[in-house]
C-alpha cells in the first residue's frame, strides 16, 4: 500500500513540474484581488478599490485576474497578473504569440507622463487607496514579455510600459513610479533589464533578468524579469492612492504582463541597496556599515543573519533599530511595531578584497639636470599596480592623508612638474569594488647624455629647404649608448618628449626649412633613460636647368654639338660631373660634353656635400634639307608649283624669302608669277638652308617697239627646258589675221608684219605645245 501511494506521489509530482500556471478573471472582485490576495494584511488598511480598467472581449475573459503557479517552476505560487492581453492567453505553455486587441482599448496618460513616452494603448489598471502604521511599503512582481525575443534586435528597440505609480490621495500632483530598476530611476522595461542582442545593443541591468522562455514555461511570453522589489516610503496613517498599470506602446502587438505576488505587498523597513560585487558597490575588507531600521514607536527588533538571530533590541534601548554589520552575508530585521504589526527588511552584503599597490620609482629626463622636470604620473601605473588588470589608479596626491580622504587630488597628473628633486607623490588605486590602497611614488630624474651625431638628408626635386628623414636611422646611429631592451621616440619639442605627447612618424618631413631640432627620448625598462636633440639638416643640392632636346646636325662636315651640365645660380666648376651615353658613364668631371651621335645623355652634378642632382638632354638628329623634284603645273599667272624635299630634318619653304619672314610647313605655292624664282628650304633643328632658282612659264601682257632696250620684241618667259615644251606661237590682230608664226620660243616677235611696222593695238597668240594642247591669251603693243 505505502508503494503505490509514494508511486502515486511520484506521478503526481513529475505531472505537477510540467504543468503551466492557471488563471481565473471570475471568481475573485477586484476588490478582493487587492485586500485579500495582493495585500491579505491587517497592518494596512482602509483598502478601497476605486477604479478598473481592462479590454472587452465580449464574454466573461478579462485583462486581469488571479494566477496560481502552484507545482510549476514559475518563481511566484500565485498572485494577481495584469496583461495587455486576453487573461486567458497569459498561461504557457509558450508555444503561441499573445496579440491581442480589443474594442476602444485606449492608453493611459499617468503611465505616460510618469514614464515620459507617449502613445499607449490597450491599458489594464487597478487602482486602490490604503492607509499603513509604517514609513515603507513593498511587494514584489514580475515583468514579463513578448517582446523579449532571443538574439533579435527588435529587442533592443521596442517594450510595452508599466507603472506602480503612487501618491497621496490628498494630492492632485504627479505620481511616483516606484517600478524601477534597482538603485536607479531608470522604469523596468525590455529595453532597460535586457542580456542584450549581440552584434545590435549591449547588455543593460542583465542582473535583473530572469530568462528567456522556451516552449516548456509555464506562461506564455518569450522573456521574463527577475523576481523585483517595489518600494515606496510613506506618512504612517496617511491615505496613498495607488495607480496599478500597464499597457501596449504605439500599437497592440507582442502583448505584455506583470505578475504581483500574493501577501507580497507588506510593510517594509528599508536597509538600503544590497551591497554586491557584481553591481560594483560592495563593502572593502574592513569597513563596517550601520544598518538603520528604526521606526518611531515602542518597536521590537530582531537581527537575523544567514537566517540565525543574532541581536533582539527592546522599544526603549538607546540604539533600538540600528545594527552594525562587519562581515559578508544576507541580514534581516523584522520589526515588531508597537501595535503589533510586523516590518521586514533585508540586504545582501558582500566583502571585496583591497587593491595591493605597490611603492614605485618614476624616473623621468631633465635636460638641465636641476632635478626638476615634468612627469606624467600614469606612467608609473603598471608598476603601482604590478600589472594587475583589477586594480587602477585614480588619482594622485601630495600627502598620503589627502589619498586616504581622497581630496585635493593632483590636478593635471599627467603634467606634473616636481617642486623638489626626489619628491614623493602618493597613488590612490581602486578596484571594481571602489575599495582603495594607497602606493608611494618617488619621482627622480636620469641624467644619462647621449651624443647623437645630425642626421642629414639631400633636398628633394623640388629645392625648398624640406626633406624626408627616416627618423630610425638615429636609433641605429646611438645602438651602442643605450641599453638592450630600451627603444627610442621622436617629438618636436621636450614638453612632447617628457609627458609622450605628439609622438613623430619614424619617416618624417622637417617643419622648418633646412634645419630642425628634434628631442629623442629613449625609454628603458618602462621610465626615461635619457632625453637628448639631433639636428635634421637638409644639405643643399645642385640647382639644374630642366631636362630638354637638342638637335646634332648630320651635315657633311658638321662639327661636334656640345652641351652643358645646366647648372644655375651658382659657379659650375665647384661640383663634379658625371655623364653618361644610353645609361653607360663616358666621362666625368667635365663642365661640358661634344657629342658626335644622337642618343639620350645623363649628367649627374655632386655637391661636395654628396647631394646629386641630374638632368637627362636628348640629342636627336637632323640635317640641312635637299630638294628633290620641283613641278611647276599651268602657266603663270594660273599655276601650280610642288615641292619635294629629302633629309632627316622638319624642314619649311620659303619662295624669294632668304630671311625667312614668309617660311612655311606647305611645300605648294600657287598663282607664282612669271619668270625666276629662289626657293629657300630651312631645317627647322637649325641645321641650314638650301636654296634653288626656278623659271615659271609665262607670256608678256604687252611690249614696246619703240627703239629703246625695253621689252623690244615680244616672247615666252620660262627656262630653255620649259621652252621645248612649246611648238610653235602663232600671232592674230584683232581680225584674226595671222601676222606671225614662231617655231621656236627663242623667237620673239618684233611688232612688224612683212618687214612693215604694225600700229599698236591688241594682238592675239595661241601657243601649241608638243603634246597637242594650246594655250591662247592676248597682248597689247604700244609704240
Amino acid at each position: 500500500m505505502k508503494r503505490l501511494i509514494l508511486f502515486t506521489a511520484l506521478i503526481v509530482s513529475l505531472f505537477s513540474s510540467a504543468q503551466n500556471i492557471t488563471v481565473d478573471s471570475q471568481t475573485y472582485t477586484a476588490q478582493e484581488l487587492i485586500e485579500n490576495i495582493l495585500i491579505d494584511s491587517d497592518c494596512i488598511e482602509n483598502v478601497i478599490v476605486t477604479n478598473i480598467v481592462g479590454g472587452d472581449f465580449g464574454g466573461s475573459d478579462q485583462s486581469y485576474g488571479y494566477f496560481d503557479a502552484t507545482g510549476t517552476t514559475f518563481p511566484f505560487e500565485s498572485g494577481i497578473v495584469l496583461s495587455t492581453g486576453r487573461l486567458l492567453n497569459v498561461p504557457g505553455p509558450n508555444t503561441s504569440l499573445s496579440d491581442d486587441d480589443a474594442t476602444n482599448w485606449v492608453g493611459d496618460n499617468d503611465l505616460e507622463n510618469a514614464l515620459a513616452e507617449t502613445g499607449t494603448i490597450n491599458a489594464t489598471i487597478l487602482e486602490f487607496e490604503f492607509t499603513s502604521v509604517a514609513t515603507q511599503v513593498s511587494f514584489n512582481y514580475i515583468f514579463a514579455s513578448e517582446e523579449y525575443q532571443e538574439n533579435n534586435s527588435n529587442t533592443c528597440l521596442f517594450s510595452d510600459l508599466f507603472g506602480f505609480l503612487i501618491r497621496p490621495a490628498s494630492s492632485q500632483g504627479a505620481y511616483e513610479n516606484i517600478a524601477l530598476v534597482p538603485n536607479t530611476n531608470t522604469p523596468v522595461k525590455v529595453t532597460t533589464v535586457t542580456p542584450g542582442v549581440p552584434g545590435d545593443c549591449p547588455p543593460t541591468n542583465e542582473t535583473y533578468f530572469g530568462s528567456f522562455n522556451g516552449a516548456d514555461a509555464p506562461i506564455n511570453f518569450n522573456g521574463q524579469t527577475d523576481v523585483l522589489t517595489a518600494t515606496a516610503n510613506i506618512i504612517p496613517n496617511e491615505t496613498y492612492h495607488v495607480k496599478l498599470v500597464i499597457a501596449d506602446e504605439h500599437n497592440f502587438r507582442y502583448d505584455s504582463a506583470v505578475f504581483l505576488e500574493a501577501s507580497s505587498f507588506e510593510l517594509s523597513s528599508d536597509l538600503g541597496p544590497n551591497l554586491l560585487i557584481e553591481t560594483s558597490n560592495a563593502l572593502c575588507e574592513g569597513e563596517t556599515l550601520e544598518l538603520n531600521a528604526t521606526q518611531e514607536g515602542q518597536n521590537i527588533y530582531n537581527w537575523y543573519k544567514d537566517n540565525v538571530l543574532v541581536e533582539t533590541q527592546s522599544g526603549n534601548c538607546f540604539n533600538c533599530g540600528k545594527y552594525t554589520i562587519s562581515e559578508a552575508g544576507t541580514y534581516n530585521v523584522e520589526v515588531t511595531l508597537d501595535n503589533g504589526c510586523l516590518s521586514y527588511g533585508e540586504i545582501v552584503i558582500e566583502y571585496a578584497t583591497l587593491p595591493i599597490g605597490f611603492d614605485s620609482v618614476l624616473i623621468e629626463c631633465d635636460l638641465n639636470q636641476d632635478g626638476i622636470t615634468t612627469y606624467n604620473l600614469f606612467d608609473a601605473a603598471i608598476n603601482l599596480t604590478n600589472g594587475n588588470q583589477d586594480n587602477n589608479v585614480s588619482a594622485f596626491f601630495l600627502s598620503e592623508s589627502d589619498a586616504s580622504l581622497n581630496i585635493d587630488a593632483i590636478t593635471s597628473p599627467e603634467a606634473f612638474q616636481n617642486s623638489t628633486p626626489f619628491q614623493t607623490v602618493y597613488a590612490r588605486l581602486i578596484n571594481d569594488a571602489n575599495c582603495y590602497a594607497i602606493a608611494e611614488l618617488e619621482l627622480q630624474t636620469s641624467n644619462n647624455i647621449i651624443e647623437i651625431p645630425n642626421l642629414e638628408k639631400c633636398d628633394g626635386i623640388v629645392i625648398d629647404g624640406m626633406a624626408t628623414f627616416n627618423l630610425n636611422d638615429i636609433t641605429t646611429s646611438i645602438q651602442d649608448q643605450i641599453p638592450t631592451d630600451a627603444f627610442a621616440t621622436f617629438y618636436e619639442s621636450e614638453i612632447d618628449a617628457i609627458l609622450e605627447n605628439n609622438p613623430l612618424p619614424t619617416t618624417y618631413t622637417n617643419s622648418v626649412i633646412d634645419s630642425q631640432t628634434i628631442y629623442v627620448k629613449v625609454n628603458s625598462n618602462s621610465q626615461c633613460y635619457s632625453i637628448s636633440t639631433v639636428n635634421l639638416n637638409v644639405l643643399y643640392t645642385p640647382i639644374l636647368e630642366e631636362d630638354e632636346t637638342v638637335f646634332y646636325c648630320i651635315n657633311e662636315g658638321q662639327v661636334p654639338l656640345t652641351i652643358y651640365g645646366g647648372v644655375l645660380n651658382d659657379l659650375p666648376n665647384n661640383y663634379y660631373y658625371e655623364w653618361l651615353f644610353n645609361g653607360v658613364i663616358t666621362d666625368i668631371d667635365t663642365l661640358f660634353y661634344d657629342v658626335t651621335e644622337p642618343g639620350v645623355y645623363t649628367v649627374v652634378v655632386t655637391d661636395p656635400n654628396g647631394c646629386s642632382s641630374s638632368r637627362t638632354i636628348t640629342v636627336s638628329q637632323s640635317q640641312i634639307g635637299s630638294i628633290e623634284s620641283v613641278d611647276i603645273e599651268g602657266i603663270a599667272p594660273n599655276n601650280t608649283i610642288s615641292i619635294s624635299i629629302s633629309g632627316t630634318g622638319d624642314y619649311e619653304v620659303s619662295l624669294d624669302d632668304p630671311d625667312g619672314l614668309y617660311y612655311d610647313d606647305n611645300l605648294v605655292f600657287s598663282n607664282v608669277s612669271q619668270g625666276f624664282h629662289t626657293i629657300y628650304i630651312k631645317d627647322k633643328n637649325g641645321c641650314g638652308i638650301t636654296e634653288e632658282t626656278i623659271s615659271v612659264l609665262g607670256f608678256p601682257k604687252f611690249f614696246t617697239p619703240n627703239g629703246d632696250d625695253d621689252n623690244p620684241v615680244w616672247k615666252a618667259f620660262g627656262s630653255e627646258q620649259q621652252f621645248q615644251l612649246i611648238s610653235s606661237i602663232e600671232i592674230y590682230n584683232r581680225y584674226g589675221k595671222l601676222i606671225s608664226q614662231q617655231v621656236t620660243s627663242l623667237d620673239g616677235w618684233d611688232g612688224t608684219f612683212k618687214g612693215n611696222e604694225v600700229p599698236s593695238d591688241d594682238y592675239w597668240y595661241i601657243a601649241n605645245f608638243v603634246d597637242g594642247s594650246t594655250y591662247t591669251g592676248h597682248f597689247a603693243l604700244k609704240r
